[in-house]
């Protein structure tokens, strides 16, 4: 039985709305009426699926299921409550956004993962298994203030088209900490802020701290994870600007496997602190048939890096090993003013490219200063200017 809620505003503001081509997901147009639908549990949802209005308010998600959510185009959708997904070992997603010119206001409410149950300092690649990512966000428009606490695994995999992300909070900082199964590592693993496979993204004005630490910060955006920052893994016309990333691994494209494209990548104005590395182009050194192009960092400010200020490898997952030459990287540009400082030990810059004709291009690094550290190599890759 529906609420009494949902059944009258469906009974009396039914009236059919045709929205646009859904785009983002290459399929036929949603078609929504103008009513409210209020889900309050899993058995609201496809009743809630009909309407322009969507509220969810607070309820806990049964453990082993996803909270599938396929609104139509343009929908207003709205959290008015706390979500938390119950524990189990499987392999999710725990929830799944699906659209095209969605609207999508948490208000500032949660989305709680219960990560702490599930982490053994092993992460997704390991030990029990654990739902990965927490939120897959496949649908265009805009989602903005959530909050994702402590995620099994990667907190936010982005797919679909023409999407902007701000407000969006990841704290997966608990992870830090060893517990009782991670043999006195810290426990949470695999927690990546933002896995980026998609075209037309713009993740803005966040804030964040990771766990390991790793933050990915998004002006209201907040990332606290044990691995990525950011990692794209392939897409076009990508934007992460404004942001702050505390601890963790850093601000990626990459690792690049076979038959991918990443291309139009601006990485700007973004403030990372004590991380391991700085900012990384990685390709895996036995891809083939991919390529990545035109990525350009501006106004960037990072600090106490401990690994790599600037890390551009071919031959992930060995670091500055033997370098393959299957991905072809065709122009990185630094450009205004991008300062790194890196701690004693570390490597202000490194370069390992497997041959000149897979690091191509032009590579102006004018707009790169590094600071701190043990020096720097370039192999392979035509770089001029910068201050390293």
């Amino acid at each position: 039985m529906l609420p009494l809620s949902l059944a009258v505003s469906l009974a009396c503001l039914a009236t059919a709305y045709a929205s646009p081509l859904n785009e983002t997901l290459n399929a036929p147009r949603k078609i929504g009426k103008r009513c409210t639908g209020i889900i309050e549990s899993l058995a609201d949802v496809a009743a809630a699926e009909e309407c322009l209005t969507i509220n969810i308010a607070g309820f806990t998600v049964p453990a082993g299921e996803t909270f599938a959510l396929a609104p139509p185009d343009g929908a207003v959708v709205s959290m008015t409550g706390q979500i938390t997904f119950a524990f189990k070992n499987w392999a999710g997603p725990l929830m799944t956004v699906t659209g095209n010119s969605i609207t999508f206001n948490g208000n500032n409410h949660n989305l709680v993962g219960n990560g702490d149950q599930y982490w053994d300092g092993l992460g997704i690649n390991g030990g029990v298994q654990k739902p990965d990512p927490m939120l897959r966000i496949n649908m265009g428009g805009t989602f903005e203030n959530v909050q994702l606490v402590n995620s099994p695994g990667r907190a936010v995999a982005i797919g679909g088209s023409s999407l902007t992300v701000s407000g969006v909070t990841v704290n997966n900082a608990a992870g830090a900490a060893a517990n009782s199964r991670s043999a006195g590592k810290p426990a949470g693993a695999n927690t990546d802020g933002f896995d980026v496979s998609a075209n037309n993204v713009r993740i803005q004005n966040s804030v964040g701290q990771e766990q390991t630490l790793q933050s990915t910060d998004f002006d209201t955006n907040q990332s606290i994870s044990s691995d990525d920052c950011l990692a794209i893994n392939k897409g076009t016309n990508i934007v992460f600007t404004g942001n702050t990333c505390t601890g963790g691994h850093g601000i990626s494209v990459g690792s690049i496997s076979s038959g991918v494209t990443v291309s139009g990548v601006t990485i700007s104005n973004n403030v990372v602190t004590n991380n391991v590395n700085g900012l990384r182009i990685k390709t895996d050194a036995t891809a083939t048939g991919s390529t990545v192009s035109n990525v350009v960092y501006s106004g960037n400010k990072l600090s106490g890096i401990t690994s790599f200020g600037v890390l551009i490898d071919q031959s992930y997952p060995s670091t500055l090993g033997t370098p393959g030459t299957g991905v072809v990287i065709n122009g990185v540009t630094f450009s205004g003013t991008n300062t790194i400082a890196v701690t004693s030990t570390a490597h202000r810059v490194e370069v390992n490219c497997g041959s000149t004709s897979s690091c191509t291009g032009t590579w102006n690094f004018a707009g790169l200063t590094v600071t701190g550290g043990t020096g720097s190599t370039v192999k392979n890759a035509p770089v001029t200017g910068g201050s390293f």
